[in-house]
């Protein structure tokens, strides 16, 4: 490290009803790995986007390299020479490699001389990418190379990375920290957001935390554990989701030789797949992204409807159904994508409670909307779930990634279920959040109902999970007990070594 190249003092962003950012002051220094903790809504995103010039704040000052640094758009920051990997990708599917990388340049050379650039990048810094490949035809992982060489060909010399590994697999984690290391050897310094502490204490040199948009501390991650920087995050000791102990009750899922093409011209098929579910059970699903996750998701939710006989509830087919004939029900589920498929970004959490709440929460009669059972089931979510927000009548967009999955999960938990479908439960969330999301998963399966959890976590799905399974290019493999799994047999089964064709519970 030769000296500081970003200085931050007194930052301030006040938005309706909520400081995001509250007199933050830190220095990045030059080739460091810096950490940015926090909760959901501690104020990461709106400090990164005063740096990257996507926000103004309202008072403070930045200076770079001891110079005056307030950009005002992002084109200025990246001219100085910030970068940045957004958490979610930025790309056109049906556009290959390159062109994709030209659209993020001011004055893109010629598809001749920028595929030569992106090769020759993409090879110094072992991030592997073939130019030429169609972009809706990449992994997750692949997807994220393209964006991190695009901004690799900016030269940056600060580069910000938020949640950059939570679509990745423990070996591309690896190949990524290989990569990083190296930028942070030619003096790079890279401004790291995650909730994966673990990962924290093995990349970063330091860490500054935030809490309720103030600079609450800074650590030596390898010097402080997981859990300490979890309690300095959340201000209060840490729960640990516990199981309690149950009897594994009669079959209520059952997935019988299910096939479906995808919706999505870029998705995966699903092959021959079958399991069962019983009361009680949380059925475990990994698999690195784009293996059949969301196909498999629209399956059990009705969004794909099938053959009626190809899935089961309670001994009665329901593959024919709908969403709302599954709701009644008791088939409930949460996607992914929680802005846009999840929830409607531009309506109000109460609008978004009564998207998928009004059958089994009655929130209609005779065809009328009854908005004070509408306000109060969306108050009951945002107290159950701890999601911050000034009330039911802000936007759905206007909440940070992590509290609007806690609402998403809350609203389907609250429910009461009778199958819940969750895909990536914990995406993009603080540790303590987390924990209070596995907890109501964990607290939904004690009372009785049967969960199907498909995450990229695996520490997750081996803490909450009584079975599991992996899909690898839409087929999945043998079911088999969580308990006593290890990491290469889980290995061997997400890379399809022993996946089958409709292997069962």
């Amino acid at each position: 490290m030769t000296g500081t190249l970003l200085s931050i003092r007194g930052l301030t962003k006040a938005y309706p009803g909520v400081v995001a950012n509250d007199s933050v002051s830190f220095d990045i220094q030059e080739g460091e790995v810096h950490a940015l903790l926090g909760e959901n809504g501690a104020g990461k995103s709106t400090l990164v986007k005063m740096i990257y010039g996507l926000v103004k704040p309202d008072s403070g000052t930045m200076t770079w390299r001891g110079g005056e640094f307030a950009p005002p758009e992002p084109r200025a920051a990246r001219a100085t020479g910030v970068a940045m990997v957004f958490q979610h990708f930025s790309l056109f599917d049906a556009l290959n490699v390159a062109e994709n990388v030209a659209l993020g340049m001011e004055n893109p050379p010629s598809m001749r001389d920028l595929a030569a650039q992106i090769r020759s990048v993409s090879e110094n810094y072992g991030l592997p990418l073939d130019p030429d490949r169609i972009v809706g035809d990449l992994s997750a992982g692949e997807r994220q190379r393209v964006e991190i060489i695009r901004c690799l060909l900016q030269d940056p010399k600060l580069l910000i990375m938020d949640e950059p590994t939570s679509v990745l697999t423990p070996q591309e984690v690896e190949i990524l920290f290989k990569t990083l290391n190296k930028l942070k050897s030619e003096g790079t310094a890279i401004l790291y957001i995650s909730h994966k502490l673990e990962e924290i204490r093995t990349l970063c040199d330091h860490a500054t935390i935030l809490r309720l948009g103030k600079n609450v501390g800074t650590c030596i991650p390898s010097e402080t554990t997981a859990r300490q920087m979890a309690e300095m995050m959340v201000g209060d000791t840490l729960h640990t989701p516990t199981r309690s102990a149950k009897e594994e009750g009669a079959p209520v899922l059952r997935v019988n030789d299910l096939s479906l093409s995808s919706a999505n011209p870029f998705g995966t098929r699903l092959k021959n797949i079958s399991f069962t579910v019983h009361a009680g059970e949380i059925l475990g699903l990994g698999g690195v992204a784009g293996n059949g996750q969301d196909e498999l998701l629209a399956a059990l939710s009705g969004e794909a409807p099938t053959e009626a006989e190809t899935i089961t509830v309670n001994d009665k087919p329901v593959g024919h159904f709908g969403p709302n004939e599954r709701r009644e029900l008791g088939i409930l589920a949460a996607p992914e994508e929680r802005l846009g498929h999840a929830a409607a970004p531009d309506m109000s959490l109460t609008e978004n409670a009564l998207l998928t709440g009004a059958i089994r929460e009655k929130l209609m009669n005779n065809g009328f909307v009854d908005w004070n059972a509408t306000t109060k089931f969306a108050e009951r979510i945002i107290s159950a779930f701890d999601v911050r927000t000034p009330g039911p009548t802000s936007a759905a967009r206007s909440l940070s990634g992590g509290n609007l999955q806690k609402f998403v999960i809350g609203r389907e938990v609250l429910q009461n279920p009778q199958v819940l479908v969750v895909n990536q439960p914990t995406w993009g969330v603080d540790a303590a959040a987390a924990a209070s999301i596995r907890q109501a998963l964990l607290d939904l399966a004690a009372e009785g109902a049967a969960l199907v959890v498909i995450s990229q976590d695996l520490d997750e799905l081996m803490e909450i999970a009584d079975h599991f399974g992996a899909l690898n290019e839409g087929r999945l493999s043998e079911i088999r007990p969580a308990l006593g799994l290890t990491i290469d047999e889980i290995g061997l089964m997400m890379g399809g070594a022993d996946a089958s064709e409709g292997a069962a519970a």
